[in-house]
C-alpha cells in the first residue's frame, strides 16, 4: 500500500513538473512572438514613410527614376518579408529573408540619402526634412524593438536547452528561434538620415 502511494507521488509529482515546463515554454514562445510584433509595428511605420519620402524626391530628382524606383522595390520586398516573418517569427527562413530584404532596403535608402545630398533645394524642403526625423525616430524603435526581440528568442532558446525542459521541448515541437541579427558592422548602425 505505500509503494502503491509513493509510486502514485511519484507520477503526479512527474505530470506537474511536465505541465508546469510546458507552460513555460508557451510563454517564452509567446513572448518572443510578441516583440517581433513591437518590431512589425515599427517596420511598418518606416515602409508607409518610405513612399513619402520618395514623392516629395521626385520633383528635384528627375532625373533619377532608377534610384528611386529602386527603393521603392527594396521598400516592396521587405514590407513582403516582414509579413512573412510576422506569420512565423523565429522561423529561420523567414527571419533570414527578412535579414536580407531589410539589408537591400537600407543600402538602397543610403543611395537614395546620398544622392539626395546633391539637391540643396530638396535639403531645404520642409516636408522632406520632417518625414527624415520622422524616418530617423523609426530606425532608432525598430533597433530598440529588435534587441527586445532577441532578448527574449535568447530567453527562449535557453528554456528549451536547458534539462529537463529539453525532454519536454522536442516532442512537443519547441523548436529554436532564429535571432533578427545584421552581420555586418556597417548594417548595425541606424540609416543615416541627416541633411
Amino acid at each position: 500500500m505505500i509503494t502503491l502511494l509513493v509510486f502514485l507521488g511519484i507520477i503526479v509529482v512527474v505530470v506537474v513538473t511536465c505541465i508546469v515546463i510546458y507552460n513555460n515554454l508557451v510563454t517564452f514562445r509567446n513572448r518572443y512572438k510578441n516583440a517581433y510584433s513591437q518590431i512589425d509595428v515599427q517596420l511598418n511605420r518606416r515602409y508607409d514613410l518610405i513612399p513619402n519620402l520618395v514623392e516629395t524626391a521626385k520633383r528635384y530628382l528627375k532625373h533619377e527614376r532608377e534610384t528611386l524606383e529602386a527603393v521603392i522595390m527594396a521598400r516592396n520586398k521587405a514590407s513582403a518579408a516582414n509579413q512573412n516573418a510576422a506569420n512565423s517569427p523565429g522561423e529561420p527562413g523567414a527571419m533570414q529573408g527578412l535579414i536580407g530584404a531589410e539589408t537591400a532596403l537600407t543600402g538602397a535608402l543610403g543611395r537614395f540619402f546620398a544622392l539626395a545630398e546633391q539637391y540643396p533645394d530638396l535639403k531645404a524642403n520642409q516636408t522632406m526634412s520632417q518625414l527624415m526625423e520622422e524616418l530617423s525616430s523609426t530606425e532608432n524603435k525598430v533597433a530598440f524593438a529588435r534587441q527586445s526581440y532577441n532578448d527574449a528568442v535568447m530567453e527562449y532558446n535557453i528554456s528549451i536547452e536547458k534539462f529537463p525542459n529539453a525532454l519536454i521541448a522536442g516532442p512537443f515541437g519547441f523548436k529554436g528561434a532564429v535571432l533578427f541579427e545584421v552581420s555586418a558592422p556597417e548594417k548595425r548602425e541606424a540609416v543615416k538620415v541627416s541633411f
